[in-house]
């Protein structure tokens, strides 16, 4: 059996997947009947979600070409990539350094499904694709090093996938375990949802989506999402509301959504 038909038989089209709602917000494709149920059900009461998917989409290519442009990295570790569409991690920063390597890490089979659209690369540079879980960090830094040079600056990426980690105690100790192993000068994004912004209505999505069957989420605050950094430097602004990130010329005064996202490095 080849490696994407043993995905595809992994695939469970019966219980929703956030990556897979996430690209039915995107305008995606890649997404099952009842991804869409209750992603439809989610937008009546959150109308916003979808422009918030698009802010969270735009804040990761902001980040990317911020560390590939400004701080010169070139190796990132995209840990809950999810499905891909426009503008992927590699794409992003290989258009600004095309020698730039990248990893892709999910466990959710139709992204292996997927990755060869990942794995196109700019011939300077190199993709890999990992299945791991987030909760199996070591596994993932193993994978990783096949591609990545662990004696160099790396940025790790973690966007919309520490809210499925609902103990606090436990997602600091997942991102410090991974940091623990990057050399100093790397960096760390994150992105997570929050009732802070547009409370009541999130509140109720999240009630609506702990009910069902998929995994459980939790909504941070702007410190809860802070202490996740741990001890790392974060870069001006920041923990923010996504769209609020050192956002583009002309969006200085962007909407805020219910998306916090933040960058820290390690000294």
């Amino acid at each position: 059996m080849s490696e994407s038909s043993s995905a595809i038989s992994k695939l469970d089209s019966g219980v929703p997947h956030s990556a897979r709602l996430w690209n039915y917000w995107l305008g995606g494709k890649d997404n099952f009947a009842v991804d869409r149920a209750v992603a439809d059900q989610i937008l009546e009461m959150v109308p916003e979600m979808v422009e918030s998917a698009r802010a969270d989409r735009a804040y990761l290519g902001r980040v990317i070409r911020y560390l590939a442009g400004e701080v010169g990295i070139r190796q990132f570790l995209d840990v809950g990539t999810g499905i891909p569409t426009a503008n992927n991690t590699h794409e992003v920063a290989q258009a600004v350094a095309p020698s730039s390597r990248v990893v892709y890490v999910d466990n959710d089979p139709l992204v292996l499904v997927h990755a060869r659209a990942l794995l196109t690369s700019h011939p300077e540079g190199r993709t890999d694709y990992l299945e791991a879980d987030l909760r199996q960090p070591e596994v993932i830094i193993e994978g990783a090093r096949s591609t990545l040079d662990f004696d160099q600056p790396i940025a790790l990426t973690m966007l919309g996938i520490l809210n499925f980690v609902p103990d606090d105690g436990e997602a600091a100790g997942l991102v410090a375990r991974l940091v623990g192993a990057l050399p100093a000068g790397s960096y760390v994004a994150i992105s997570h949802p929050t009732t802070e912004i547009n409370g009541a209505t999130m509140v109720e999505a999240l009630r609506l989506w702990n009910e069902g069957p998929a995994a459980k989420m939790v909504l941070r605050s702007a410190e809860q999402v802070q202490h996740l950094f741990g001890d790392l430097e974060l870069v001006a602004p920041g923990v923010v509301s996504c769209s609020r990130w050192r956002p583009d010329t002309g969006n200085e005064d962007a909407q805020p959504v219910p998306h916090y996202g933040g960058v820290a490095r390690k000294a």
